[in-house]
């Protein structure tokens, strides 16, 4: 079995610059899941940006079935880079909390079961006031329940902040 880790905090704190410097580790032959789909031209810039400055690794793009892809992957991935857990939930949130609650178990025991290591990025969003939109307090609560079972499944989980790697586990 593979190790897992978790890095979670707030946005642009480095986590996934410190996600794809952990992973550089494991060789040459990581896998990098991408979970945001292309949208808006701000996206598709970001997402740009992103793809310039990852390694050369084979990239899967925000796959429905994340487990299924990575096992369809020859040679078998060194490791897997997972990014991020908040973007593959929003692509979610036509489903009731309870699928996607479940889908993500799923996502998480092949990782979890898999014979290389794997990180997985996540966002921290509920350190804010509860939101006034019921949508809004719905994807903060689901953010915050799929981070605990995600830590709660590592062998490591760590918060960036402001560049800063804290390991909490």
């Amino acid at each position: 079995m593979g190790k897992l880790l978790y890095v979670t905090g707030p946005s642009r704190s480095g986590k996934s610059r410190w996600a794809v410097t952990r992973a550089a580790e494991w060789g040459p032959g990581v896998v990098f899941v991408a979970t945001c789909r292309p949208g808006d031209p701000e996206m598709n810039d970001r997402i740009r940006r992103h793809r310039s400055e990852r390694p050369a690794w084979r990239i899967i793009e925000a796959p429905s079935s994340v487990a299924g892809a990575l096992a369809r992957v020859q040679p078998p991935p060194t490791g897997v880079v997972l990014d991020c857990l908040t973007l593959w939930m929003s692509d979610r949130l036509g489903s009731a909390d309870d699928e996607v609650l479940a889908d993500w178990d799923h996502e998480l025991r092949a990782l979890r079961d898999a014979s290389w290591p794997a990180v997985v990025v996540g966002n921290e969003v509920g350190w804010a006031p509860v939101p006034d939109s019921p949508v809004l307090r719905r994807f903060r609560d689901l953010a915050g329940w799929l981070a605990q079972r995600t830590a709660a499944e590592a062998d490591e989980t760590w918060l960036l902040v402001a560049g800063c790697p804290l390991r909490l586990k």
